[in-house]
C-alpha cells in the first residue's frame, strides 16, 4: 500500500489550530508520495456540551502558551467570547464540525488537511461558530461546494454517522490527546509520529528515520 499519513484533529482543539501550518507544510511536501487522511476526534462530545464560560478561563491561561510555542494567532473576533464569557452565545461541541468533514472527505479526500486548517482558522481567529451551519458558508464558495448539496448533508443522518465513525476511529486507535499523527506503511504497520504539538523538523525526522528503517525511498 501507498503510504498513510492519519491526522487526528479536533476543529476546536487550540494545540490543533497551532499544529495546523505544520501538518499543512508536510501535506505540501509529501501529497505527491504520501496519502493524507484526516480524522476528526470528537474532542467536545454534544452530550458534554456547556456553555462556553465553562472553559474561557482554561483558554484564557493556554492560548498565548499555544501562539509562543506555535506561531499562530488567535483573533479578536475569538478572544472576545473568551474574554467576555458572560456575553457570549456560544455553547461549543464537536459534532457540526466533524460532519463538515466527513461532507468534505466525500467530495475532495485530497484536501482534507487543508480544509481541516480552514475549520480551525475560521474558529480560532476568525470567531465563527462553528455549530452554527452558516459558519460554512465561507468554506463552501471557497471550494466552489454545491451549497445546497452540501447543506443537506450538513444536517443527514448518514453524515452524522460517518463523524460519529471518526470518533470510533480515532479511539481505536488509542487516541487520547490532539494533535495526534501516524504514518501507516502496511495495514497492521502504524508509527506515531507526532502527538500534541510538534514543529516540522522534528515530524519530518521521523518520517525520514521511518522509511530509512523499511528501505523506503
Amino acid at each position: 500500500m501507498k503510504p498513510k499519513i492519519i491526522y487526528c484533529y479536533d476543529a476546536y482543539c487550540g494545540w490543533c489550530y497551532g499544529f495546523s501550518d505544520v501538518i499543512k507544510k508536510l501535506w505540501g511536501k509529501h501529497k505527491e508520495n504520501i496519502d493524507f487522511e484526516t480524522l476528526s476526534g470528537g474532542m467536545i462530545p454534544i452530550e458534554s456540551t456547556q456553555h462556553i464560560g465553562s472553559i474561557a478561563h482554561y483558554i484564557k491561561d493556554a492560548y498565548k502558551t499555544v501562539e509562543n510555542a506555535s506561531g499562530v494567532k488567535f483573533g479578536k473576533d475569538y478572544l472576545w467570547h473568551i474574554n467576555h464569557p458572560e456575553e457570549s452565545d456560544w455553547y461549543p461541541n464537536s459534532e457540526m464540525a466533524a460532519i463538515a468533514m466527513a461532507v468534505f472527505r466525500d467530495l475532495h479526500p485530497e484536501l482534507t488537511v487543508p480544509f481541516a486548517s480552514d475549520l480551525q482558522y475560521a474558529l480560532h481567529y476568525e470567531g465563527r461558530d462553528l455549530t452554527d451551519k452558516e459558519a460554512y458558508r465561507h468554506l463552501v464558495e471557497r471550494y466552489q461546494l454545491d451549497e445546497e448539496d452540501f447543506f443537506k448533508k450538513l444536517v443527514s443522518e448518514e453524515y452524522k454517522e460517518k463523524a460519529y465513525y471518526d470518533f470510533t476511529l480515532t479511539k481505536q486507535l488509542r487516541v487520547n490527546g490532539f494533535p495526534t499523527v501516524f504514518l501507516q506503511l502496511e495495514e497492521n504497520k502504524l508509527y506515531m509520529i507526532a502527538r500534541g504539538f510538534s514543529d516540522f523538523d522534528s515530524v519530518e525526522n521521523r518520517i525520514n528515520n521511518i522509511f530509512a528503517e523499511n528501505n523506503i525511498q
